[in-house]
This record gives structure tokens, C-alpha cells and sequence, in this order.
């Protein structure tokens, strides 16, 4: 008589099926998970990992965009003048970076801040809300 390794691995199914082996598994009634039914992806588990984790990944030019815009925003809300221009200086920096070494993507769709344009809308927010609009150690030069 020859084995045959499908017969033995359907009959060991059926034996733990008759002990009652899969009605204790995590996960018994409920449906698959629907990345379970997609085609097969060599990074699967590093995309679950970074779901649960509440990462994600965006290209270059989207990160530094979402970047952008954020820093923007802190420097709206910068508490002195000096520390406007230096959030501004750096990501003037990596945007100018980025709009003469492209990399694959969407295109970046920025251009530097206008320091002192946003160094004034600084200044306006500061005033009406009876902050200080001062020049933060600028020596009142505004450059």
C-alpha cells in the first residue's frame, strides 16, 4: 500500500474536525477579514501592522505638502516673530529642495512661503487677537 500524504492530511482534518478542534478557534463564526480574500501581497503584514498602528505612507511630494501646511499653521501661531521665521526658513528649505529634485509622485503643487507676507499675517492675527505683534528680537528692521 502507498501513502499518499492528501489522504493522511484530509483524514488528520476530519479527526480533530470529530474532536471539535476548530469550533474553539479564535475567530469561529464570523467571516474572513477582507484583506483575506485580495491577491496575495508580499508586504501584508506590514500594511495590517501599520493600520493597527494608525500609520500610513504618503508619497514625497503629499507628506511634504500635508508638511507644508501644517507649518504654516504653527508659524500663524508662533509666539514670537523669530520663531515664525525660522519654521518658515526650513520648510522654505525642503520645499525648494523638492521643486528642483523632484521625486516620483504627484507633483508638490508649492512654492516657498513669502516670509514676509506671512511675517505680516502674523503680525494681523497677533494684534486682533491683543497679542503681542512685536518683532520678537528683530530689532523692529522686519528682515
Amino acid at each position: 500500500m502507498d501513502f499518499c500524504p492528501s489522504e493522511w492530511i484530509w483524514k488528520q482534518i476530519r479527526d480533530a474536525d470529530a474532536r471539535g478542534d476548530f469550533e474553539r478557534l479564535e475567530g469561529a463564526g464570523r467571516p474572513l477579514p477582507p484583506d483575506v480574500e485580495n491577491t496575495y501581497d508580499e508586504l501584508w503584514w506590514v500594511k495590517r501592522k501599520m493600520a493597527r498602528e494608525g500609520m500610513s505612507v504618503l508619497p514625497p511630494t503629499l507628506a511634504l505638502r500635508k508638511e507644508a501646511e501644517d507649518a504654516l499653521e504653527a508659524a500663524l501661531a508662533a509666539p514670537s516673530e523669530r520663531i515664525v521665521r525660522k519654521i518658515l526658513a526650513e520648510i522654505n528649505a525642503k520645499i525648494s529642495d523638492m521643486m528642483f529634485k523632484p521625486p516620483p509622485g504627484p507633483p508638490l503643487g508649492k512654492k516657498p512661503y513669502d516670509v514676509e507676507d506671512v511675517v505680516r499675517r502674523w503680525r494681523e492675527r497677533r494684534a486682533a487677537s491683543g497679542g503681542q505683534g512685536g518683532t520678537g528680537g528683530q530689532g523692529g528692521s522686519g528682515a
